[in-house]
């Protein structure tokens, strides 16, 4: 079976990858003491140690507003760690799988966005994550890079989960309403890189290496996130004080935040859709999902 090793164990899609490739081979999935993306000797020394014929790196520096100022750390995970990561998997005959946003354009499209529309990232993460991409490109050509945007699980740290606290604490809400995307849960995003490290694993197979966009199909503003999700959550008895109807929409200018948000997030998907023959659920089937994860573990604390 293929050795593969995945960064970022303990994150969101991390986490998913563990159980969506344990089928397909020997999952190894280092600490960050064990593999530490900020220094280059600690990413080659581990890849060295575990030769993986497959590494798959969800691990990413994603505090949007603190890399304003951590502009060294976010780089060097960003975008110098994968880049290290394609020169080592050029030498070995490993394919790279990496992960990367819709924060690399600057949202003022009108439409969704293609693999090949022009990027401009407004942040300091959106840039640290097209460097990634760009250094990537230039040490290998067996990558895929998938590009999505809006994450969310049961497991880790997400708007959902922001937004069940706060309506269980409070009476009313403001969220912004005029920035659109697809909210797309972490377990999606696992089962297709499982589905794509199968294809790649065929003895006799073309594989279509590249970038891809990959999000739930759909999309919502924010606001209407929200609103979804404490509906949801009502109908199946979450303790709220919140009801959906206190859900306010604001503009992005009364939330102001230290690094841009793209007001456009939508990724096109039909390139996934017609190299693979992938279809992707609508971003309310995981949502949904996600919210009767929490709310039956919310139900069992307090049995």
């Amino acid at each position: 079976m293929s050795r593969i090793l995945v960064t970022g164990a303990n994150g969101q899609v991390g986490f998913e990858l563990k159980r969506a490739l344990a089928p397909l081979g020997d999952v190894i999935a280092p600490t960050r003491q064990e593999m530490d993306l900020a220094n280059p000797a600690s990413v080659l020394s581990a890849l060295d140690r575990y030769q993986p014929a497959i590494i798959v790196n969800p691990a990413a520096y994603t505090s949007v507003d603190k890399a304003e100022t951590d502009v060294e750390l976010a780089t060097a995970v960003n975008a110098h760690a994968p880049g290290i990561m394609a020169e080592w998997a050029e030498q070995h005959d490993a394919l790279l799988i990496h992960y990367s946003t819709d924060y690399v354009f600057d949202g003022g499209k009108d439409g969704a966005y293609y693999e090949d529309d022009a990027t401009n990232p407004q942040s300091v993460y959106g840039r640290s994550k097209w460097e990634g991409e760009q250094a990537i490109r230039a040490h290998t050509a067996h990558h895929l890079i998938l590009r999505t945007s809006w994450v969310v699980g049961a497991y880790g740290s997400n708007f959902l989960k922001t937004i069940l606290r706060l309506a269980h604490e409070r009476d009313s809400l403001n969220v912004v309403a005029d920035q659109i995307g697809a909210p797309t849960p972490a377990a999606l995003i696992a089962d297709i890189t499982a589905q794509l490290i199968s294809r790649y694993q065929l003895p006799t197979h073309k594989f279509d290496y590249g970038t891809y966009h990959l999000t739930a199909s759909g999309e919502t503003s924010w606001f209407e996130y929200a609103r979804f999700v404490v509906r949801l959550a009502e109908q199946q008895r979450y303790p709220l004080r919140l009801l959906p109807g206190a859900i306010q929409p604001i503009p992005t200018s009364a939330y102001p935040l230290p690094a841009p948000r793209p007001a456009n997030s939508r990724l096109d998907c039909s390139k996934l859709s017609r190299h693979f023959g992938l279809a992707l659920p609508h971003w309310q089937q995981g949502v949904a999902d996600v919210v009767s994860q929490l709310c039956k573990y919310e139900e069992s604390i307090n049995a």
